[in-house]
């Protein structure tokens, strides 16, 4: 008997719920590829909890999946130092999620940890926010971000509200693979919903990290979709708390909608996802239009004209903070910044321009609330200003530990007032952050793998190729250095990622996705500009188009 079949008959034979087997059973005789690829693994509980698709089985997300994690959770929790241990739990609009949420606050319940679980739809921001005011052991957020409608996940945090990271990932994930059977979750239904409360403590601490209150009296309109997410429970009251109008929103988008129908593919990366709100910019003369991905952890950004990508917002934001602070004389002489190794340099440069100190992380914002943890507890350490990853997620402040849309929303409205007062556009303020430091033109090209054992091990056969014949020259240019995480960097953890650097300042990251079956490729270009802008933008295009081509031309 295969590993398959076995996991497959401990279903079948153990302490599973009726449905659950009679759909086993059906998919044995209807479509036993599907049944194949629900049980030939356990899902993985990774460093940051797990993410998957939704259905029957080991490989799956459900309610036995969630309560053997959650056992091997509380187990850790109950072996750390301390008396009362207790958990703040949040979820989003998706399918299952508010289900999967309570069979969560239930285990921890039956393990004499305290459960707090939001009495509504919860964006991941204020699951962190929330660990840390109440003082939390730990905190989940049910999740799986922007993936489409058939996925869900189960985030961890930590006491200081950031994603679990060293040593509590291992020992959280050791835990986790202990359990193998249902009949080891020790359940109760006794568990506390905690409302509104939170809101008005989070909105309490953003009201303080206004910079420029008197630009709110700049006329602004902006449109905001929450793409059928969490953004609703908080955009409104965030915008208002700094002065500004509430938005108008994309209508077909507004419903609490799991299965995102409106939103296709609910990223604010993606055009498609944003094409209604775009649509309507442009309909109502507005001045921005501002989307949220279903956990509101992540924003996008449209201008008449133009959207930007994550890396181009980071860069935004980042100067606006530098040289708010500076023009204020209260720009600190230890401030520091952080960004992650695939995002743009341009970032760096803006950093250091101001005299801030600038620290790459891998991906994955749990590096960047880690690293500020880190400046916190060390003596005569640094100031964080500001964190950024490409992927369009952001964090001006440290009450919260995660990415955060909500004061990303609201620090975009005042540097889009702020140029509006000096009669320009973000677009041009970009202009003129390009031509000071450089144009930086970046990409991403996702290399898709299906989500099955052949899918991984056809991952790790790409992987291992470019380690052990990388190539020499790519888009005619030289490769100059190859950085290899693999077994850690400098100062940072192991992980499975490369970073090529070529002749002409050009560099390329690929590391494989660790929520999706893909493989990521970063691009990036840079150069100085010359007197015509508009023309060194299209030149620095055809360059990134052209090294992404070659990449994959090579791969092939």
């Amino acid at each position: 008997m295969t590993q398959i079949e076995e996991r497959i008959q401990r279903w079948l034979n153990g302490p599973f719920d009726q449905n659950t087997k009679d759909e086993i059973n059906r998919l044995l005789i209807e479509d036993p590829k599907a049944l194949s690829d629900a049980f030939f693994k356990d899902l993985a509980f990774g460093t940051g909890g797990m993410r998957g698709i939704m259905g029957i089985g080991t490989n799956r997300l459900n309610v036995y999946t969630i309560r053997m994690a959650t056992q091997g959770l509380a187990n850790y929790l109950n072996q750390q130092p301390g008396e009362e241990k207790s958990v703040f739990i949040g979820y989003d609009v998706r399918n299952h999620s508010r289900e999967f949420a309570e069979e969560t606050a239930k285990v921890l319940a039956g393990n004499q940890i305290r459960a707090l679980l939001s009495k509504e739809i919860c964006p991941t921001p204020l699951v962190s926010f929330a660990c840390r005011h109440f003082k939390c052991s730990a905190a989940i957020m049910i999740t799986a971000s922007h993936n489409p409608p058939q996925y869900n996940g189960y985030k961890v945090y930590w006491n200081d509200g950031c994603q679990l990271v060293p040593p509590h990932d291992e020992g959280v994930m050791k835990e986790v693979e202990k359990i193998k059977s249902p009949d080891q979750v020790r359940l109760n239904p006794k568990y506390e919903e905690i409302g509104s409360v939170i809101d008005d403590a989070y909105l309490d601490e953003l009201k303080k990290i206004q910079m420029l209150p008197n630009l709110s009296k700049i006329p602004l309109k902006i449109v905001y979709s929450n793409l059928h997410g969490t953004g609703i429970r908080l955009m409104q009251k965030a915008l208002n708390a700094w002065g500004y109008p509430s938005p108008s929103y994309v209508e077909k988008q507004k419903a609490l909608d799991g299965n995102f129908t409106n939103a296709p593919s609910p990223n604010p990366e993606e055009e498609k996802a944003l094409q209604l709100g775009t649509e309507q910019l442009a309909q109502e003369k507005a001045d921005l239009f501002i989307a949220t991905d279903p956990d509101a952890d992540r924003i996008g950004l449209v201008v008449p004209n133009a959207r930007f990508t994550g890396n181009q917002i980071a860069c935004l934001c980042l100067y606006h903070i530098c040289s708010t602070l500076a023009e204020k004389n209260q720009f600190p002489s230890n401030a520091a910044l952080i960004k992650t190794i695939v995002t743009t340099e341009l970032f760096k440069t803006i950093a250091e321009s101001f005299g801030g100190k600038c620290v790459d992380v891998l991906t994955g914002f749990k590096y960047i609330g880690e690293q500020i943890g880190i400046w916190e507890s060390a003596f005569d350490a640094y100031q964080y200003l500001f964190g950024a990853e490409e992927s369009y997620g952001y964090l001006g402040h440290t009450f919260a530990r995660d990415k955060d849309a909500f004061s990303t929303a609201c620090l975009i409205a005042e540097m889009a007032a702020k140029a509006k007062s000096e009669n320009i556009t973000l677009v041009d303020r970009l202009n003129q952050i390009y031509s000071k430091f450089g144009i930086h033109r970046e990409s991403l090209l996702n290399i898709a793998f299906t989500d099955s054992q052949a899918g991984m091990d056809q991952m790790k056969s790409l992987m291992n190729r470019l380690r052990k014949d990388p190539p020499s020259h790519i888009a005619n240019q030289k490769v100059t250095l190859i950085e290899d995480y693999i077994d850690g960097k400098d100062t940072l953890p192991p992980s499975d990622v490369l970073r090529f650097w070529l002749e002409d300042k050009s560099k390329l990251v690929i590391r494989p996705s660790g929520t999706e079956p893909k493989v990521k490729v970063y691009a990036e270009v840079m150069q100085m500009g010359k007197s015509d802008l508009k023309e060194s933008i299209e030149e620095c295009d055809e360059r990134l188009k052209k090294l992404l081509e070659s990449f994959q031309s090579d791969l092939k």
